[in-house]
């Protein structure tokens, strides 16, 4: 019976992989094929500890701001792993962390010089050890040691390394990207090079891939809960998460305008992206019952 129980929660991770990439506007979908099927479910095995910290690292320097695909799926999975027990902390840039201010326990990545980012991460990792590190759409370092946006412009000066924190850390690391230049995609492997980006180089114990970043932060969770017999993504609804993050100077990243979207989709994507998600749950729940 347990056996049967895994293959369905394995079975059900990969249709939320697929839907996460339905619409496929920068080759996530060839991505996708690349990975070994299930990571969703893998990664939601990384969350079951009964305690711990987790660190979220996340932030997309557009615009002299910060874009909201990200930290919105960065506050979703807070909260989440609050509901599980765990003590998360938001890892991001300094304008990032103080635009939030008290909505989440903040700690700031300070330097733009990667060696004293080595130092940083260092004495962080003595004070706080992670059971898991989870990247949500965060610039990874191409091959040049360089940081580039998706249109391959060259936005280094803007970049804070987080790469240390990864190389250094002893747990795991779940990454989530949606374009090829985050940290983390380097998991994906040659695939990238078809991609017209300047890839990251940076790798992970498990990536997840989507349309938007935020929208892979959503599959995760509704993994997590669908694992642990928990109402999937009960009365969850993203958009007054975006709203928030307007309010506190966040653009959309492809319109650079405040708006309470998604890398240019129209606002109704991100809602109809998590009742996709809970119709995939139901239907795999509904299997379950009906098998016992």
């Amino acid at each position: 019976m347990l056996s049967q129980q895994t293959d369905m929660q394995r079975a059900l991770s990969v249709k939320l992989e697929a839907c996460l990439v339905a619409r496929n506007p920068r080759g996530m979908a060839r991505v996708r094929e690349a990975l070994e099927p299930g990571y969703l479910y893998r990664a939601a095995k990384l969350l079951a500890h009964p305690s711990g910290d987790v660190l979220i690292c996340t932030g997309f320097p557009v615009a002299d701001t910060f874009e909201t695909d990200g930290p919105a799926g960065a506050l979703a999975l807070y909260e989440h792993c609050e509901r599980l027990g765990l003590r998360p902390w938001l890892l991001a840039g300094e304008p990032l962390i103080a635009a939030l201010g008290g909505m989440a326990r903040g700690l700031t990545l300070n330097t733009f010089d990667v060696r004293e980012a080595r130092e940083a991460a260092e004495r962080l990792l003595e004070g706080i050890a992670p059971v898991l590190i989870i990247v949500i759409e965060r610039p990874g370092a191409a091959a040049d040691g360089r940081y580039y946006n998706i249109r391959g412009v060259d936005i280094t000066e803007l970049c804070r390394p987080a790469e240390p924190y990864i190389q250094l850390a002893s747990c795991p690391v779940v990454a989530i990207g949606d374009g090829g230049n985050e940290i983390g995609m380097a998991k994906a492997g040659d695939i990238l090079t078809t991609l017209n980006i300047k890839p990251a180089t940076s790798s992970c114990d498990e990536l997840i891939v989507a349309d938007v970043s935020n929208w892979g932060a959503y599959g995760l969770i509704a993994m997590s809960e669908y694992i642990n017999d928990m109402t999937v993504l009960s009365q969850f609804d993203p958009t007054p998460l975006l709203e928030r993050l307007i309010e506190v100077g966040a653009v959309d990243g492809v319109t650079h305008q405040t708006t309470p979207t998604e890398d240019g989709l129209d606002a109704t994507a991100g809602p109809l992206i998590v009742e996709t998600i809970q119709e995939l749950c139901a239907q795999t729940s509904t299997q379950r019952v009906s098998m016992q």
